[in-house]
């Protein structure tokens, strides 16, 4: 993407969809559970909170910015859960102002680094569209949690096409953070958007496809809802895999989500 501007725009306007959510938010409300285990409205906003500062000092202070990554290096089942911890303890108020502040600095960091910059990650490095689109797709997931955890149904947006594109793109990662061999050839990957349009990724003519919502897609790539409950197909046998263990987001293996018929 040569210029990023139309996704760091994105990443604002997601990010001010999800604040509609809890600006208003009674106190009592923050300490709601969300569907990931352990984590409440007040978790997920610290979650991201914790993020957007790293990603800021991945963006400004290279150097300051190797040091947290020593810190995950030396705690990595654990460094996410802390940043969440810590920031949910705060009042909300002050965890909402935090969250606030740091996203418009980082939002004024990507609009002012150079065309061409990449950035230090905790993965492969960034340029500042990725690094944009990663912040974007995390916002929407942790967003889902807690519209979940509040009742809301969000309306889909054509910022989606953010997330598949990253979920598409993470494909090999999936299989190599669970130690299996990537695919040998591209899958055909036909996404219908909010407004019926299609999105396509791949080759047209490749041996196995993925079809599907992209809503539902998305929701599978972020492991926000489980393969059984969503209208996501796959036509072949690496596809059906794919679509077991697919992730678009960094770090080890997620868990998913629990299939809404076990809760019956």
């Amino acid at each position: 993407m040569s210029d990023p501007s139309s996704v760091i725009g994105d990443l604002h306007r997601e990010s001010e969809e999800l604040d509609l959510l809890v600006r208003d938010l009674a106190e009592d409300r923050w300490s709601l559970a969300t569907p990931a285990a352990g984590w409440s409205v007040a978790h997920q906003i610290a979650h991201l909170a914790w993020t957007d500062r790293s990603a800021l000092l991945a963006v400004t202070d290279a150097e300051a910015f190797a040091k947290e990554v020593e810190k995950a290096i030396a705690s990595p089942g654990g460094f996410v859960d802390e940043g969440a911890e810590e920031g949910a303890l705060l009042p909300p108020a002050t965890l909402l102002a935090d969250w606030r502040s740091g996203r418009k600095a980082l939002e004024e960091a990507l609009r002012a680094a150079p065309t061409g910059t990449r950035f230090p990650w905790y993965g492969p490095p960034m340029s500042v569209a990725s690094m944009a689109t990663g912040r974007l797709m995390e916002t929407w997931a942790h967003g889902q949690d807690v519209a979940d955890a509040l009742g809301v149904t969000r309306t889909p947006t054509d910022r989606l096409r953010h997330v598949a594109r990253i979920g598409v793109r993470a494909r090999d990662f999936a299989f190599h953070v669970r130690g299996l061999t990537p695919p040998a050839t591209e899958f055909r990957v036909e996404l219908r958007g909010p407004e019926g349009e299609l999105w396509t990724y791949g080759p047209e003519g490749a041996a196995q496809r993925v079809t599907g919502p992209a809503l539902d897609f998305c929701l599978l790539v972020t492991q926000r809802a489980h393969r059984g409950d969503l209208a996501v197909r796959a036509d072949g046998p690496d596809a059906d895999r794919w679509l077991d263990i697919a992730q678009a987001f960094a770090g080890p293996p997620g868990q998913g989500r629990a299939s809404k018929g076990d809760a019956r």
